[in-house]
């Protein structure tokens, strides 16, 4: 069986994949796999320079992700530009990884972490979604204290996503992650109770 796991920007979706590779899930991450897209020299990364010019280029080659993350967040057209290079190349990454998982591993939970799963329409591609929710307020609170960004900053980043609500409500399980961590372990157990996983 395959999940796929998505939430906000800074609503514990890596604490929840965490658990749930502790208990035997095999995990996917679409974060990982952008970040393998764009490795130095790669035609990805390529594109993207020359989309948005050299200054996103560090000197040895790789991606200056905070210098691309100034250049399109708050600037829809660039934001949609970034993603028509990427996801292409992450969708295909990520689908050849699935079918790797459930032909060797077909007993094992499929878990596919995506932050911008319903951002990219890609719900179809999984038998559930769990969405990973804490309030927007909660949100923004976790980030500014996880990547020390001003109040302005975190709510850019917030408004560049759908709202933690609409994912919500669009769920097939949700995940409230407001609580302490045994309240959120508690609810991964019987996600996977429910789905005789455990």
């Amino acid at each position: 069986m395959n999940i796929g796991l998505t939430g906000g920007i800074a609503s514990g979706k890596s604490t929840v994949s965490n658990m749930l590779v502790q208990r035997g899930a095999l995990l996917i991450d679409a974060d990982r796999i952008a970040r393998e897209v764009v490795a130095p020299g790669s035609p990805v990364l390529q594109k993207v320079a020359e989309r948005f010019g050299s200054e996103v280029l560090l000197p040895d080659g790789t991606l200056n992700r905070k210098k691309l993350g100034e250049l399109v967040f708050g600037n829809p057209q660039a934001l949609q530009d970034l993603e028509g290079l990427m996801h292409p190349s992450i969708r295909a990454l990520m689908r050849e990884r699935m079918e790797y998982y459930e032909h060797n591993h077909p007993d094992k939970l499929v878990v596919v972490d995506v932050p911008l799963l319903y951002e990219s329409g890609l719900e179809a591609m999984y038998e559930a979604v769990v969405v990973v929710y804490v309030p927007r307020s909660v949100q923004l609170e976790r980030l500014t204290a996880r990547d020390g960004l001003s109040h302005e900053q975190a709510e850019r980043r917030l408004n560049a996503q759908m709202d933690i609500e609409l994912k919500k409500t669009r769920a097939d399980i949700v995940i409230d992650n407001q609580g302490g961590l045994s309240q959120t372990e508690g609810q991964v157990d019987r996600l996977l109770k429910e789905r005789g996983l455990l």
